[in-house]
């Protein structure tokens, strides 16, 4: 055979073989090192290995990272980590393994007919790369609208719309990690309040990023609701008191007439509110603009491609320009000149069309369009919005205007939540839905949707969570894996990945773990929810496995085959002390995010070293790790230790103090204790700094630990009172603080058989009797109460000691 670019033809024996040049592997230019960008590189090197020579030049200072999760960067601030940061993809150097170069620099120019692209090196200098086919997955940049004071117009770069330069100071856009340190970086130096511009998807993580900040934050929409895109008002509204509840106020039907300017900086926004008649002006140190997106076009305009019509690169069923050299992927790339797709979900099955269609050398697949359904935590509020077509959305179907369509709704005033869904005029078909506040039934609402009736369901049942007449006699559609969902229906909506697929993958391809089927599916490679504990995937793991004979793994994870309680007994008996030992001597690898707190438990539970020394402090999970216990909104709680309830007035005064410094707000506990909550990860070093030097310590309100001793007043205060409960809490609370156990331990002391401090619902409880305490073990209070069994009666204290 010889082998040409694209075809391997058959030479007789008699033919005369003519010596050639070699021809060369084809050149592959990606302009745009985004998560699209970058998926096309993984699905071209996996279906092609080697077979091309692929460069792609990136715009940002670091290769590609995961930008649905960015908001996540505001607890790992590991940016210093350039190509290892928690939230990238590849490192340059895996990126070489593959046989990617990457260039760092930014696009200038594409020379169509040298079949090459002009780039500005960050140093300045000019470069070129010559192309066979260039990818276009510029992606988009932040829409900022033509109102005063939002641009510095003479310093508008063409090339670069997101220009920071281009911007007074204190106005910000929210796309990238240098957006993001931007906006930290103000922070530190003293802003107080932030204004976001724009209550949609974008607008709404803009609001999560400067609410996490601890600034003063306000929500500006020009609509009459958030989200008007995917929701309809009451949708809307329901989600406006759930973000309102946080603290954040919402300004919806607003009209910006322009940033307030202080020597060049923003101090302000103009607005006239909603059925107002003059203007006011919100004050605000920073200003985020959030108003959505537009294709990154400039380029392909200026070399002569088509454009779509509404901007972006007009492409085909191939995804293929009006120059057959040059194809468009992502969110500059206009379907059949039409629409752009603003999500990431749609980008990579153009990215998995293209890399199928440029290594099979053909156009056996084609992109038509992507579904639009979306499910999201915004500000921790669920928020989800499902259709059968895109026709939900673009003749917003979800509004009742459409006549041909019928809709129940569900108000929840307890929790907040709201549901509407969507049918045909003849109740047979679910047509889509809006859910705020309670999603949970997304997957299994959204699969319905794609089907010609309601399978066994009622709308009544789907819209108000009650079983349809019979159900419970019928087979269930997911097999009793307990997801609800067929073989067919999409447990991976990020990446399109089916439950079918991932059955397949767990008994063909002996896929039987979490990373094995993440590997091998790319489910859960996207936002992650469905391979989370409580999500889909792992139930399906479980389920297929049993069904199928094999064994279902009862290790923690696949660097050790063992359970929690068999782990903790080899540990014990082998007398193990510290991660690195427990890998090689019973484990594999170098452990994970499962395993390494798990080991750090039970070494702390066993052994009682100091957790955050000898190396322990890389081992812990985030809340042992700050000290702190982790909240839904991604901030801290801070609780201090109150050893018995007691507490001086100089720490009372100290607690108070620091509350109002860093911002945050107070709760006694439940455990008679002051919490501080609402600190960002990154103040916590400084809160415990001001906590130690009054005195204070960490109360292990987060920890496997000894929690807190509750007690009365006891007889020094109460008239009731038979022994001085105060002083044994305190003395049981010095004793045992710090002590780690497989499991939390709380303990009480009353004052009396009164019995204030609920001693018999606590792991260890004494009662004071005329002649001591009575001891009570075993007991709990939480969500299973069990009464304590009586252990000892009439004990004096240092008798409580011991049997302590």
């Amino acid at each position: 055979f010889i082998a040409g670019r694209t075809q391997l033809r058959r030479v007789s024996r008699n033919s005369r073989v003519v010596h050639q040049p070699p021809i060369m592997t084809q050149r592959i230019i990606i302009v745009g090192h985004g998560p699209i960008g970058h998926s096309f590189i993984e699905k071209l090197t996996e279906r092609k290995p080697g077979g091309f020579d692929i460069s792609v030049l990136c715009e940002e200072p670091r290769p590609a990272y995961n930008r649905v999760m960015l908001t996540q960067y505001f607890q790992d601030r590991d940016g210093d980590q350039h190509d290892k940061m928690k939230l990238s993809y590849w490192s340059e150097e895996e990126l070489r393994e593959k046989g990617v170069k990457l260039v760092y620099g930014r696009a200038t120019e594409i020379v169509r007919d040298a079949k090459e692209v002009v780039y500005a090196s960050p140093a300045g200098e000019v470069g070129r790369l010559h192309y066979d086919a260039l990818v276009l997955a510029t992606g988009s940049y932040c829409f900022v609208p033509p109102t005063p004071g939002m641009t510095v117009p003479e310093k508008k770069n063409p090339q670069w719309p997101d220009d920071p330069a281009s911007r007074p100071e204190g106005v910000f856009v929210y796309r990238t990690i240098e957006d993001l340190e931007g906006l930290i970086a103000a922070a530190k130096k003293g802003a107080k309040t932030a204004a976001v511009i724009g209550g949609g998807l974008l607008g709404l993580e803009a609001a999560k990023a400067v609410y996490d900040l601890k600034l003063e934050s306000h929500v500006l929409e020009m609509a009459p609701y958030l989200m008007p895109t995917q929701l309809n008002e009451h949708g809307g509204t329901a989600l406006t008191r759930k973000i309102e509840n946080l603290g954040i106020k919402v300004h919806v039907g607003v009209k910006i007439e322009e940033v307030v300017l202080k020597d060049c900086k923003a101090v302000g926004l103009k607005i006239v509110e909603r059925g107002a008649s003059e203007s006011s002006v919100v004050q605000a140190d920073l200003v985020v603009v959030s108003c959505g997106v537009r294709p990154r076009d400039e380029l392909a305009k200026a070399c002569g491609l088509e454009l779509g019509g509404r901007g972006g690169v007009k492409v085909d069923s191939a995804l293929r320009s009006s120059d057959p050299a040059i194809y468009a992927i992502g969110e500059v790339a206009s379907i059949g000149g039409s629409f752009c797709y603003g999500l990431w979900a749609p980008g990579v099955e153009q990215a998995d069309v293209l890399a199928k269609n440029l290594a099979e050398e053909g156009e056996a697949a084609s992109y038509e369009k992507s579904d639009l359904s979306t499910k999201l935590k915004l500000m921790g509020v669920d928020v989800a919005s499902f259709g059968r077509d895109e026709g939900f959305w673009f003749k917003r179907q979800f509004d009742g205007k459409d006549a041909g369509i019928r809709s129940l709704e569900c108000f929840n005033d307890l929790d907040g939540s709201y549901r509407k869904l969507c049918f045909s005029a003849d109740g047979q078909r679910l047509m889509g839905g809006v859910l705020v506040g309670d999603a949970k039934d997304y997957s299994k609402l959204l699969q319905l949707s794609k089907k010609e009736d309601l399978c066994g369901k009622t709308p009544e049942s789907l819209a108000f969570g009650r079983p349809a007449p019979g159900e419970a006699m019928g087979v269930p559609v997911d097999g009793g894996d307990g997801t609800g969902l067929a073989d067919d229906d999409v447990v991976c909506s990020c990446l399109n990945v089916s439950k079918g697929t991932i059955k397949k993958a767990i008994i063909e391809y002996d896929a039987t773990t979490m990373p094995l089927i993440k590997k091998c599916t790319k489910a859960g490679t996207g936002c992650g929810g469905c391979c989370t504990p409580v999500g889909e995937v792992p139930k399906v793991l479980t389920a297929t496995l049993k069904q199928s004979g094999k064994a279902v793994s009862e290790g923690i994870c696949l660097h050790f085959p063992y359970s929690r309680r068999e782990l903790f007994d080899i540990i014990k008996v082998k007398g193990i002390r510290s991660m690195e030992e427990a890998l090689t001597s019973v484990g594999k690898g170098e452990g994970c995010e499962l395993c390494k707190p798990i080991v750090a438990s039970i070494l702390a539970g066993l052994w009682n070293d100091h957790i955050l020394r000898g190396g322990r402090d890389q081992i812990q999970d985030t809340n042992d790790r700050f000290l702190a216990n982790i909240q839904k909104t991604g901030t801290y709680s801070v609780i201090p230790r109150c050893a018995g309830g007691d507490i001086a007035p100089e720490e009372l005064v100290a607690i108070g103090t620091i509350a109002q410094k860093f911002g945050l707000w107070t709760k006694i506990t439940g455990a008679q204790r002051l919490g501080m909550y609402g600190a960002p990860a990154h103040e916590l070093p400084a809160i415990w700094k001001d906590l130690v030097e009054a005195g204070l310590e960490s109360g292990h309100a987060y920890g496997k630990a000894l929690r807190t001793v509750k007690s009365c007043v006891g007889s020094t205060w109460c008239r009731y009172g038979q022994q001085d409960s105060v002083t044994m809490a305190v003395t049981l609370e010095d004793r045992y603080k710090g002590l780690r156990a497989p499991h939390k331990i709380k303990m009480a002391v009353s004052g009396c058989l009164r019995e204030c401090a609920e001693a018999q619902g606590k792991d260890l409880g004494l009662i004071a009797t005329a002649k001591g305490y009575n001891m009570y073990i075993c007991g709990n209070g939480g969500a299973r109460p069990k009464h304590a069994v009586l252990f000892a009666s009439d004990i004096d204290e240092a008798t409580c000691l011991k049997y302590a």
